[in-house]
């Protein structure tokens, strides 16, 4: 019971004679209160700062947070009512400076008197706020009639969580194990099958919750959507090679290219923020990435003329971005920052960054591939960029390259080879992600590229004859797969 102790208690001693009397169901409700409003903190600090750690899904789903569905439910419910229970505070006025400076708290507490579990409530915060509930439901009532409506439900229309089914996706860590076990594995407890675009990418039914599944606990499958998971393999990296990754964290894609090099070869994994770049390391070590080297720093101070990264081929550059096209898989719109029309100054500030640190990967003597991706639908973080950057971009012999060339939907046609861009689209995919490849001439072109890869095809397969292995799993296995 030590983490019990950490918020929303009047004393900093765990031995207290009402604790061994609680209810198991009491203790667990108590237990997610305060992880649930740790990862409440979290979230509303960096929403604050416009600099989040993580996704909601991601920080709940964190190792170090035990009751993993309480507390997600618990996160999710609360910033839906978020300005309700705000308002509710307000107008009660009943919060000393004590607890105030607990508030998170207070908020997941003061959700579950008004709307969840109120006989579950257990601790010294709990019986405070029990004390006040005449005043806060007044306060509520209050709030009701103010705003000329009737119910609660009708405070929160513009709060609703969208429902739209969308497919589960699952990417297989080929650094940990191949994909046809993984598939005998799932179809014992689920219905899934293996994308046709991204070979290690499986499909699973809307809603279904793998976040306890063994093999995402130890890494050998990472929960990751569907355009995603195609940034890495549109970077395509041979397995010697050395890459930067660089605005990492929290590192799917890192691991994802690592898996895509068969573990050989080098990734410098760049992140600016602290505290992204523990998470970085976490994910790093969870997918048994070794040939990853994690640098706390920021990508736009690595010289191109270091002699370190004279032999870099590639870089993934994945930079900020407003998040537009996940706000619903993000769960961002319960964020008190979101509003469906993007701040017009935050988004030219954020296309300032992503155009200088694209010119910044350009300019990399010896890289031959470089991958600029968003998960946003704004043509001013996208296309413009894109735009923006061309004249630099032919003068270093760099150019456009289609990528996923059956994928039906391309850039907005602003400039001579958007056909090339790929976009997914918010309500055909049910996520906004926008991917560019840039290629410099004169290395390995096309036809040259096709040849060796049925050459080396053809004397893995001498080598192999006694294994069967499809082409796909074959050429994933090489690293050799765009």
């Amino acid at each position: 019971m030590a983490r019990k102790k950490a918020q929303g208690d009047t004393k900093p001693s765990a031995k207290k004679p009402n604790q061994s009397r609680l209810s198991s169901a009491e203790r667990s409700a108590l237990f997610a209160r305060r992880e649930s409003a740790k990862v409440l903190r979290t979230i509303l600090q960096g929403d604050a700062r416009r600099q989040a750690v993580g996704s909601i899904k991601s920080l709940v789903y964190s190792p170090s947070v035990r009751n993993k569905r309480a507390t997600y439910a618990l996160v999710c419910q609360t910033l839906k009512y978020l300005p309700v229970i705000k308002d509710v505070f307000h107008t009660a006025n009943v919060l000393s400076s004590k607890w105030k400076r607990q508030e998170e708290l207070m908020y997941i507490i003061l959700y579950d008197i008004l709307f969840g579990q109120e006989a579950l409530l257990a601790g010294d915060a709990e019986k405070f706020l029990l004390q006040k509930k005449d005043v806060l439901q007044a306060a509520l009532a209050k709030l009701l009639v103010r705003k000329k409506v009737k119910h609660v439900s009708d405070l929160m229309t513009s709060y609703k969580i969208s429902d739209l089914p969308k497919p589960r996706y699952a990417r297989v860590n080929t650094l940990k194990m191949d994909v046809e076990s993984a598939l005998v594995e799932f179809k014992k407890q689920y219905e899934v099958c293996q994308d046709a675009m991204v070979p290690d990418l499986l499909i699973f039914p809307p809603r279904t919750d793998l976040h306890d599944h063994p093999l995402v606990k130890s890494g050998s499958v990472f929960l990751q959507g569907k355009a995603s998971s195609m940034v890495a393999v549109a970077l395509g990296p041979k397995p010697r090679w050395e890459v930067i990754d660089a605005c990492a964290a929290p590192g799917n894609k890192t691991v994802h290219l690592a898996a895509l090099m068969k573990g050989n070869g080098k990734i410098i994994a760049c992140e600016l923020n602290k505290e992204r770049v523990k998470r970085l390391k976490d994910t790093v070590e969870l997918a048994g990435a070794t040939n990853v080297e994690v640098k706390h720093e920021d990508f736009l101070n690595m010289s191109p003329e270091d002699p370190a990264y004279s032999k870099v081929q590639a870089i993934l550059l994945d930079p900020s971005c407003s998040g537009s096209g996940t706000v619903v898989d993000r769960l961002d719109h319960l964020l008190p920052s979101y509003t469906a029309e993007s701040d017009v100054n935050r988004l030219e500030k954020l296309a300032a960054f992503q155009r200088k640190a694209l010119e910044h990967a350009l300019s990399f003597p010896a890289v031959e591939r470089i991958v600029y991706s968003t998960c946003s639908i704004n043509q001013v973080e996208n296309e413009d960029v894109i735009k923006s950057v061309l004249p630099l971009a032919s003068s270093y012999r760099f150019e456009l390259t289609t990528i996923f060339p059956q994928w039906p939907r391309r850039g907005h046609p602003i400039f001579d080879g958007s056909q090339h861009v790929l976009r997914t689209d918010l309500i055909e995919d049910q996520e906004g992600f926008f991917i560019a490849l840039f290629v410099r001439k004169g290395v390995s072109p096309p036809g040259k590229h096709i040849r060796d890869v049925g050459n080396t095809l053809r004397r893995a397969v001498q080598r192999r004859k006694k294994r069967k292995i499809n082409s796909f799993f074959l050429l994933r296995t090489l690293g050799l797969l765009l």
